[in-house]
């Protein structure tokens, strides 16, 4: 088995990347998105956090979180995010031995992926890849039509014009960074 270490820096940003079992629940983040916003809430109080970005999508999540200054335990807080949210969802999806012992409910994948920001153009471009996502994925034709994206709080504050990533053409022709 590999032995995967994670890069734990204090204060740093990170991005995530959180998946649903198997995507199988094709709509349990959506369906539950208050569920989901209360659960990260729950953990920004016990364990402080700057959210920098998120985009929910219905099978899976990305998140860009930066830590305070002093703590590198983003794994604490991706752990009750997910444990708050399977404790709030009611599901009726099967699970196996292993998931029982491990007290799963078949919501979420057990791993997620994490990536340590290094500078302003990698905060830049992992905010794009973010709020672009539900137009690559095919849910809207531009990232100011998904509602479950910090997208339009940029837009208020300037940092994307409202017709970003858009040209006015289908989604099947628009192409990221066009």
């Amino acid at each position: 088995m590999t032995n995967y270490r994670r890069l734990k820096l204090e204060g740093a940003t990170y991005f995530f990347t959180l998946v649903a079992y198997h995507r199988i629940n094709t709509n349990i983040f959506i369906d539950n998105i208050d569920l989901l916003k209360n659960s990260i809430h729950k953990v920004k109080i016990k364990y402080p956090f700057q959210l920098i970005a998120i985009c929910v999508l219905p099978d899976h999540l990305h998140l860009i979180m930066e830590l305070p200054k002093g703590d590198s335990d983003y794994s604490v807080r991706i752990r009750l995010i997910k444990t708050y949210f399977s404790k709030a969802v009611v599901t009726a999806n099967p699970i196996n031995r292993s998931m029982e012992r491990a007290q799963e409910k078949g919501i979420w994948q057990r791993r997620f992926w994490e990536h340590c920001i290094r500078d302003e153009y990698d905060l830049e471009k992992h905010l794009d890849y973010i709020h672009y996502n539900p137009v690559k994925h095919g849910y809207c034709s531009r990232p100011l039509d998904w509602p479950y994206s910090t997208f339009f709080n940029y837009v208020k504050r300037g940092r994307y014009p409202s017709d970003w990533a858009w040209s006015g053409r289908s989604q099947e022709t628009v192409a990221f960074g066009e």
